[in-house]
């Protein structure tokens, strides 16, 4: 018989060809394993939290990472989670994230008791307590009520302007308490 030589076909080749480029790949061309955001509780930007507990005090902070770790650090997915739903789902029991210990406890682990305790006035926030009981001053220039012309224009000046503000925040606040007072004052007739 004849001396048979052995030949590979075409197909053979390619087969051959892609076998050995997928080895190749798998031995020099992967990733090392490292942990996914899912499964790494530092995954959680601290910024991000505070953020979402800042817009949402309503949720604690425990259920915030745990949709940050869930949705890849999203601060847009898990706001509008918030959103859509009023809440986040509950993280699960073994999930004991590492939170940042400059954060405060969220409001939603307080009572209505100690929220009333946190509570200033706008009188006591502005400084304002020397001059309720002083009869109201005469507008002063440009910042007139409504009704009246300002004789005064919008200042280029920033610290003019912001002065004009604040004067203007003052007696806004000032004219709300003597209002209220003057009401309380009239019920307290009707009912006396």
């Amino acid at each position: 018989m004849p001396d048979q030589q052995q030949t590979l076909s075409v197909p053979s080749l390619l087969l051959l060809a892609a076998f050995a480029a997928l080895t190749i790949r798998y031995f020099f061309f992967t990733k090392p394993s490292t942990p996914s955001p899912r499964t790494n509780p530092q995954a959680a930007n601290p910024a991000d939290v505070e953020q979402i507990a800042t817009m949402f005090p309503q949720i604690g902070r425990r259920e915030i990472i745990w949709d940050l770790q869930r949705n890849g650090g999203s601060v847009n997915a898990t706001t509008e989670r918030i959103l859509g739903r009023g809440s986040l789902d509950p993280p699960p029991p073994s999930f004991q994230p590492i939170i940042p210990a400059g954060a405060t406890p969220s409001t939603a682990n307080t009572t209505p008791g100690q929220m009333k305790s946190e509570h200033v006035d706008l009188i006591t926030r502005y400084n304002l307590g020397s001059r309720v009981s002083s009869p109201p001053s005469t507008p002063s220039e440009g910042s007139g009520p409504s009704g009246s012309p300002q004789t005064q224009s919008w200042s280029n000046n920033k610290n003019e302007r912001q002065a004009l503000l604040k004067r203007r925040r003052e007696e806004m606040i000032l004219n709300a308490r003597r209002k209220l007072e003057e009401k309380e004052r009239k019920r307290l007739q009707q009912e006396g």
